[in-house]
Order: C-alpha cells, then structure tokens, then sequence
C-alpha cells in the first residue's frame, strides 16, 4: 500500500482524492490528513481513514478539535504544526491540495524530505517554479501534477522528448462568462461567477476561472512543468471540457488527453502513476458526443490571463505579487468588497506599484507575499 498525506483534505482536491483512496482501499494508506479550520468535516474524515497525524491549521479550530479523543491518530494545530505534516515519517507522496500561496512552504518541506509531489497546488510554482523545480531535482523528486490540464499534458508526453514540443495547447472552458462583454460583467454577482458550467470546484478557483485568472496561473505552473518558453503555451477555449490539453510536436503531430470533466481522474492518476487503476469515472461515448469547438480567450475583456504572461515573463518577484493581489482580491470580491471587474484593476496596481527583484529566495517571496497583500489592502479600502 502507498502511504499517503493529503494536505488540504477538507477543500474541493482533498474530498475527491479521500474518494479516490475509497474506491482503492487496498492501493493506499492514509497516513496524514491536514486541513485549515473545518472540525466537522475533518473530525469525519479521521475517524473513517484513521491516519496516524492529524492537522488543523486554525488554531481555534485545533481547540475544537483536540478535546475529541481519535484511537491511534496524534492531533496537533497551528501553521507551522501543517507546515511539518508534510515530511511525516514514512509517507511516500504528499498531495498538496491546500488553496494559495498557503501551499508553498509545505510544498518545500515535503520536497526537502524526499516525498514526491501530487501537485495541486498551482501556486506553489507560479510564485517560486525556478526555486522549487531546482529543489526537487536536486532531492530525487517527482512532481506529479493534478491539475487536469497538466494532467494531460503530462500523459501526453509519456515517452517523448521535451525538446521535441513546438506548442502546448492550453485548455480553457472559458468559465459562466464567456462570450460577455465588460459592459455585461460590470454587474456580476457572486452567484453568478460560482456558476461554473463544467467543473465543481471550490470557490476562490471558480472565481478565478471566471476570470481567467486560473488559466494566467496555469500557463506559468506550464513554464516551470515542462521546461518551455510562455510563446510555446496557447490557450484555447474548449467549452466542453472533454480535451484537457493538447501537446503539438515538431512534426506538426497532435496529441490530446480527452475525458470526462472529473477531477477524480487526474487525482487517481497522479497518485497511482506510472500504473492506472479503474476509476469510478464516468467513460466518454462519441456517439454521443455531437460536437468539439474551440476558440480564442478574450484577453481584452478578461486581462487576468494578459497579466499573467506579462508576470511570468518577466520573473522573479512579479509571479508572487500578481498572485497574492489576485487572492486578496478574490476574498474581497466574495465578502462583496469589490466588483468582478474591480479584480483586475487590483492586480494591475499592484504588478504596477511593487519592484521586481530577481532571482528570489524563499524569504524573498514571504517578504513580497506580505507586502502585496498589505498594498492591495490598501487599494481596496479605497474602493469601498
């Protein structure tokens, strides 16, 4: 059995890979489970897979937690407690699941103690993908991506050459807005962002996907995945969500990863690899697929993925400040701060306003993650 922690299991990612490890009792043992403040959900999921480490992050709800008494699970709470969850003795590949730039120093603790990497965590290498890549070559690392368009890049480049890439065809269903115009999305309420027509997912990531901010984070998570240049990296939008992605060769060959919108499957996958397992999925039918279309994103409308290529391009600190200005901005838009819209004047400011420095340490980018979100703080009050 492959010893298991899954970072984030209470989230959108870590409820469907717990789903994943009851549909193969016999592939996996969970051995950690971390997650940020719910007691209820989490209480729940210790008492059916019965790790032997525990984590709440939230120290309040640690409180909560800790007068329950769990039979052959140690409990314990608080950032840093999460933080060490992720090199627990033992445990084989850590699933980081965890939302936001929350991510990035499990990550690397994991890494520097020799786990490979079920990585859902896209922030984690859209804010330090040179520093954690080095790293984990360096430590015998794999990372294994979860995302389902990373997913499928990376089965569709089993046993190819990377030099061999002319182009990554980046998948996007284009969110509850596409086709809208700005003047239609001045307007936008919560409900109606959250209105996602393919995918169920968590709040923060379908916001983000409405604005196509995800797609922005995704094209730099590709950067640092598969080694390419960002004029290598196409987006395209698919509005079935049946192709995750598309890999173009040098010889004008394509291959496509196609399945159902299921986030079960890229999980499954980058948990089990390099074998695959029967998955409660549910199978393509082209009889009764009618139709695949594509077209291009609107960059102009939703500039998240402009801003994106413009941060990712010039490096160093520019990844973690457009990132950090995007998650404060998502919150603040959620809590009805701001408007939809307003998303993008934020993150602009802020990519605007804070200096670059190159070639980041690790302190570098907590130093910048805290001062964005302070700025950005700052812009927003302006704005309510």
């Amino acid at each position: 059995m492959k010893k298991i922690a899954i970072l984030g299991s209470t989230g959108s990612i870590g409820t469907q890979a717990l789903d994943v490890v009851r549909n193969l009792p016999e592939e996996f043992s969970v051995e950690v489970l971390a997650a940020n403040s719910n007691v209820e959900l989490f209480t729940r999921q210790i008492e059916e897979f019965r790790p032997k480490l525990a984590v709440l992050a939230d120290e309040a709800a640690y409180k909560k937690l800790s007068s329950k008494k769990f039979q052959g699970t140690e409990l314990a709470g608080g950032r840093q407690a999460f933080i060490d969850a992720a090199d627990f003795d033992g445990v084989e590949i850590v699933l980081t699941s965890m939302s936001g730039f929350a991510g990035l120093e499990p990550t690397i603790k994991a890494i520097n103690g020799g786990k490979n990497i079920a990585l859902a965590n896209k922030e984690t290498l859209v804010v330090a993908g040179e520093l954690v890549t080095k790293l984990a070559e360096a430590r015998g690392v794999k990372i294994l991506p979860v995302d389902s368009e990373h997913g499928a890049f990376f089965q569709c480049l089993q046993g190819e050459d990377l030099k061999s890439i002319e182009k990554l065809l980046l998948t996007a269903s284009g969110g509850p807005f596409r086709g809208k115009t700005r003047g239609e999305l001045l307007n936008a309420t919560v409900k109606e962002v959250l209105a996602h027509p393919t995918w169920n997912m968590g709040k923060k990531i379908t916001v983000d996907s409405a604005s196509l901010v995800n797609k922005g984070l995704e094209v730099i998570e590709a950067k640092f995945l598969y080694g390419v240049d960002y004029d290598q990296i196409q987006v395209v939008v698919h509005p079935q969500s049946i192709i995750h992605s598309m890999v173009e060769f040098r010889d004008g060959s394509i291959i496509a990863q196609l399945a159902a919108p299921d986030m079960r499957l890229p999980i499954q996958y980058a948990l089990t690899y390099p074998r695959r397992l029967p998955s409660p999925v549910k199978k393509l039918n082209f009889w009764e697929i009618t139709s695949l279309t594509f077209e291009k994103p609107d960059a102009e409308t939703f500039r998240g993925l402009k801003f994106a290529y413009e941060a990712g391009k010039i490096g160093g600190t520019l990844p973690c400040t457009f990132n950090a200005a995007n998650e404060v901005a998502v919150n603040a838009f959620l809590r009805g701060q701001i408007k939809f819209l307003k998303i993008y004047d934020v993150i602009e400011q802020a990519m605007t306003r804070r200096p670059v420095k190159q070639n980041p340490t690790l302190e570098d980018l907590l130093a910048e993650d805290t001062a964005t979100r302070t700025l950005v703080e700052e812009f927003i009050s302006g704005f309510i």
